[in-house]
């Protein structure tokens, strides 16, 4: 069983698909860096100056604690415990989602075109006929010349 878990692991496709997963995390963490702290501001200022992830709806005022009565702190009141609705959170999420999927899509449609153009150029290549040699085409010639003889 150890070793068929070892050639498992030593497959190439296993290590590929590490070698993404750890990009992705990296490219994810990117990403809600981008959204977090230059888009969702933009979008803030757009709508009223305010921070968007701090968004949200407290569902059950009688659980708020007293020190935190009347808070705007999104932060603070989730760690509390208490119950909120927050879909500043979610929209923020729902951009980081946007962008990598934009991304994404950019990607496979690059490689795509790439393909298609590599497709069109190998066709090209292949429907070319390869010159004739020199000698075939003497032999030929030789043999249109012997069958031109009258005898």
């Amino acid at each position: 069983m150890l070793k068929e878990f070892r050639s498992f692991i030593a497959r190439g496709n296993v290590l590929d698909l590490a070698v993404a997963v750890i990009i992705g995390a990296a490219f994810s963490r990117i990403v809600a860096s981008l959204t977090d702290d230059v888009l969702m501001p933009i979008i803030g200022k757009i709508f009223g100056g305010l921070d968007f992830s701090g968004y949200f709806i407290v569902l059950s005022k009688d659980k708020v604690p007293a020190a935190l009565a009347g808070s705007s702190d999104y932060a603070a009141l989730k760690k509390a415990g208490v119950p909120l609705l927050g879909y500043g959170a979610f929209v923020t999420q729902l951009v980081n989602f946007l962008i990598v999927a934009f991304i994404i899509f950019l990607i496979v449609r690059s490689v795509n075109r790439a393909t298609t153009i590599f497709e069109v150029e190998k066709n090209k290549s292949a429907a070319v006929p390869a010159p004739e040699p020199t000698e075939v085409a003497l032999l030929r010639e030789i043999r249109d010349e012997l069958k031109g003889r009258v005898l």
